[in-house]
């Protein structure tokens, strides 16, 4: 009798294809963040390059993975996860070896903006664990996938400026372009198990054959108020694009606009003719489907793809979003702070080991959300009380710190509600446990997602995922506009307009703990 954990018992199949799976997501991350861990390494290597030129890049890293997240979702579905994941980590070898050895500025642009493409790696698994688990253990599977695939972009924090300045640097002697190495390095990680990846999984177990979609097109939807949710629910996906290009024009390098406006405006006007278009093939594809009669069998709630779309972006959005602010967030708060011999405490480290403690719950949160969803009655129920949790953390949150004077240059400064070190550990603690709620909201999202249209999985968990993308972008824009406290209060009414709206509009999944596939 086998009486190992079923997480690592590999007689079976699917636990092998699991374990593949979020080790292929863990790589698409590891390689998406490489650049953050070595760019103040990068700055002293190139004497041309500058904290502008970084900060474009950073946004360029960004940029594409909207699109390609919706684009990777259709090919999910049309040509199966294992070729789709594959594919992307190799041909996304491309442009990190690109940008490793780019020794120009708009090398380094055009293959950052390239690269971005591969943070859509997190839809495909996906879709291939849906296809191994059944509706009973999808959850926690979906879980445990998310959760450890994530940790690849504190892995990259943790390892590169290792391997670019002790390994690269002192051992090998290669000096000031031992990053290069350390980046190079990395892309080859990608492509060597995304050759690996075609030969370790299939799509599905061999009696349990998922169904493809015929062609790569806009998402089938089964009634004429789902088409317009779902033509509506496709702007914002393009306007982060506008928003993201917007920023960029308005950053400028050696006093001149990195994008002039006549370049933005037509940016602009691409995007609108990229929507214009999507809604034009929509309605072509979806209108004699509705027109002849959708059958019984085939209907399935939008309602239910906006409300998770909703829940993405207020989890995963603010998450991203509060992961980048967050050890400035702690460092400029508690700058005062002193220990009993009158020493400063709060340090850039300090500041930076608490904003980790986001990256490091991801371990446990999130599986923790998916397992949650699958043990309670009922999935929607958890999603919301999920939801009220994030609320409440981010709410709590907003209260470590009250406003405090202007500061000479305008600003408002936030100081600490109360005074002394055990304020500090409460404030710690109120961060964990709303992370706790964020990324377990993430695992309930996803465990609701391969069961609203099987055979569109891989759709809806992209367009969800781009969501997340669509939030992180809105909520980086705002926090650019106003204090900490109130982007703390902004992203828990973010979680809580989600709430209400996940209650009217979310369906709960029929056969949602189905022991069969």
């Amino acid at each position: 009798m086998n009486n190992r954990p079923e997480l690592i018992d590999f007689s079976q199949e699917r636990i092998k294809v699991l374990h593949y799976t979020w080790i292929a997501f863990f790589i698409t991350f590891y390689v998406w963040f490489n650049m953050a861990p070595l760019a103040t390494t990068m700055l002293d290597s190139m004497d041309w390059l500058t904290k502008e030129h970084i900060k474009v890049l950073a946004i360029c890293n960004v940029a594409l993975t909207i699109p390609a997240r919706i684009v990777i979702g259709a090919m999910i579905d049309r040509y199966g996860p294992r070729v789709v994941f594959s594919g992307l980590m190799i041909v996304c070898s491309i442009p990190a070896f690109v940008f490793a050895f780019g020794d120009t500025f708009m090398q380094l642009l055009v293959s950052r903006l390239v690269l971005g493409s591969i943070g859509a790696g997190f839809v495909i698994g996906i879709k291939m664990v849906a296809n191994w688990f059944p509706p009973s253990k999808v959850g926690r599977a979906e879980g445990f996938y998310a959760g450890w695939g994530n940790f690849g972009s504190a892995w990259a924090a943790m390892t590169l400026p290792w391997f670019a300045l002790t390994f690269f640097g002192e051992w090998l002697n290669l000096g000031e372009d031992s990053w290069r190495y350390a980046l190079a390095l990395n892309g080859a990680v990608s492509l060597i198990y995304g050759i690996m990846y075609y030969f370790l999984v299939t799509d599905h177990p061999a009696d349990k054959p998922v169904a493809k979609t015929k062609k790569t097109e806009p998402m089938m939807v089964t009634s004429y108020g789902d088409l317009v949710q779902y033509l509506v629910w496709s702007f914002p996906l393009v306007g982060a694009m506008m928003v993201l290009t917007w920023r960029i024009g308005n950053i400028s390098l050696q006093g001149k606009p990195l994008l002039a406006d006549m370049t933005v405006y037509i940016i602009y006007a691409v995007l609108a003719v990229i929507y214009i278009a999507h809604a034009v093939k929509t309605l072509q594809v979806n209108l004699p489907y509705l027109k002849k009669g959708v059958p019984e069998g085939e209907k399935y709630p939008w309602s239910s793809v906006a409300a998770l779309n909703s829940t993405y972006f207020a989890n995963f959005g603010a998450e991203l979003a509060v992961v980048s602010m967050l050890p400035m967030f702690f460092e400029m708060t508690f700058k005062n702070l002193t220990d009993g011999d009158g020493n400063f405490m709060m340090t850039a480290t300090l500041a930076g080991m608490v904003a980790a403690s986001f990256a490091f719950v991801n371990l446990v949160a999130r599986p923790l959300g998916g397992y949650l969803s699958d043990k309670m009655a009922n999935r929607k129920r958890t999603m919301l009380i999920y939801m009220v949790g994030i609320a409440i953390g981010f709410f709590l949150m907003a209260n470590i710190g009250k406003w405090g004077p202007i500061d000479e240059t305008g600003a408002q400064t936030i100081v600490p509600m109360f005074e002394g070190v055990w304020w500090l550990v409460v404030s710690v603690l109120i961060t964990v446990v709303a992370s706790v709620f964020v990324q377990g909201a993430e695992g309930a999202t996803f465990a609701i997602i391969p069961m609203i249209n099987n055979k569109m999985t891989g759709q809806i968990a992209g367009m969800a995922g781009a969501y997340g993308n669509v939030g992180a972008v809105f909520y980086l824009v705002l926090y650019s506009l106003v204090d900490a406290k109130t982007f703390f209060f902004v992203i828990a009414g973010g979680a809580a307009l989600s709430f209400f709206y996940c209650m009217f509009a979310l369906k709960e999944p029929e056969g949602a703990f189905s022991e069969e596939y």
